[in-house]
């Protein structure tokens, strides 16, 4: 059960006075980490090995005794049950979320990152002061494997709302995929506080566009397609622009060399140390830059042409990316410009927090908030949820035997209305 039973007034008063004891009350604080395991094997470690806010927070709660009241029991607990129940989260994904002071709750959310693409999650909330402890994991087929904290992986920045002053924080949570995976994000709420917020969770690619004034239109040609009648295989993707376009660092670098070659023409090559790869350019009409020179993103390396082999086609960059020991990758989804936007909110954020029942139709529990998601459990006749969170047409929902899920926003009505 995620909801902890009520205490009596000297209880909490206690409980509140022992809060305070161990920090509480300092503005929005956010824990970001990358943790390499199983979320069972997390959340084992946790007891031993704090190194994120949140289980700094866990420890603080025991060391205070707080673990042996109901609630401190529930939000532990809660920590736990999120992970081995999470939900699905198709991205970009915009949730709007409730939580309630007299509850330990968390929520964790399931999606999938691909190598070349950078998680941006932005979190707003209102209610202050809290805390709000928001957890980055990366799971693995090994359960028995401790978690391997990787704090240079995410990158948090914490930055007060200027035109809402006090009643708002933008926090921003980012993390670069090196492989495809998945992930788990935990959002967890401090004791004995109140709010709402607005989760945002979208992809980006990790890399800049390389040909100045380009979009995704301008790739014509894509990685893998065969060449010179199947004896080898492309192993880039064609930019297409005119004659002369700037060709730019599409990140941080050192410029490897600028050697010609038969194949290329004018080319750059680019180490990429940060995510230890080499960027190739090619078919350049120019180059600009020497070998051993450091550029920054955005950077002009050169101007597109048709050099080497591509002098009967038109002027184009031909883009690649080599990787130890892989060799060449596809750069795609390195540099594709992600223009997708989240579903349309439709579902009434006035029900937040609020208890409904759900209509005698039998819905479906899904595991998304997708009507097409995978149905968890079929509810049969009236069932009492409590209405947390809200995510384009659906409601996210508590059952008062603590499982989760999305219902459909026409298939609850709030008791009272």
């Amino acid at each position: 059960m995620l909801r902890h039973s009520h205490q009596s007034s000297p209880a909490r008063g206690r409980l509140r006075r022992a809060l305070r004891a161990v920090g509480i009350g300092i503005p929005v604080a956010l824990s970001a980490v990358v943790a390499a395991c199983s979320p069972t094997a997390a959340l084992r470690d946790l007891r031993d090995m704090p190194r994120t806010d949140h289980e700094r927070y866990a420890r603080s709660l025991r060391d205070a005794g707080l673990d042996s009241t109901a609630i401190g029991r529930d939000w532990l607990g809660a920590s736990d049950s999120a992970l081995r129940a999470p939900l699905t989260l198709a991205l970009p994904a915009r949730e709007l979320g409730t939580y309630q002071r007299n509850e330990a709750r968390a929520v964790a959310y399931r999606f999938a990152l691909r190598d070349g693409e950078r998680l941006r999650v932005t979190l707003r909330a209102d209610g202050l002061p809290a805390r709000l402890y928001l957890d980055l994991f990366e799971v693995t087929p090994d359960t028995a494997q401790a978690p391997v904290h990787r704090a240079s992986g995410a990158r948090v920045t914490a930055a007060r709302d200027s035109a809402a002053r006090d009643t708002a924080v933008l926090v921003a949570l980012t993390h670069e995929a090196t492989a495809n995976a998945t992930y788990l994000l935990r959002l967890q709420p401090e004791l004995l506080r109140s709010g709402r917020f607005e989760l945002r969770v979208q992809t980006e690619p990790t890399l800049a566009f390389p040909v100045e004034g380009r979009g995704n239109g301008a790739i014509q040609s894509l990685f893998g397609v065969d060449r010179d009648g199947g004896r080898r295989a492309h192993h880039g993707i064609d930019i297409f622009a005119p004659r002369g376009t700037p060709v730019l660092a599409a990140t941080d670098g050192t410029v490897r060399s600028i050697s010609p070659n038969e194949l290329g023409g004018n080319v750059v090559w680019l180490s990429d140390t940060e995510r230890g790869q080499t960027l190739y350019y090619a078919h350049l009409d120019r180059q600009i830059v020497t070998a051993g020179q450091s550029v920054e993103r955005g950077d002009t390396l050169g101007f597109v042409g048709n050099t080497g082999n591509a002098r009967t086609t038109a002027p184009h960059l031909h883009f690649g990316i080599y990787r130890r020991p892989e060799g060449p990758i596809d750069p795609l989804r390195f540099v594709r410009i992600n223009n997708a936007t989240p579903a349309a909110l439709t579902a009434d954020t006035s029900y937040l927090g609020r208890f409904a029942l759900t209509r005698s139709a039998a819905p479906s529990l899904r595991a998304a908030p997708a009507d097409t998601s995978v149905v968890t459990r079929r509810l049969q006749g009236p069932t009492r949820v409590q209405i947390m969170g809200a995510n384009a047409n659906m409601f996210r929902v508590q059952l008062e035997d603590g499982s989760t899920g999305y219902l459909s926003n026409a298939s609850v009505r709030v008791i009272g209305r």
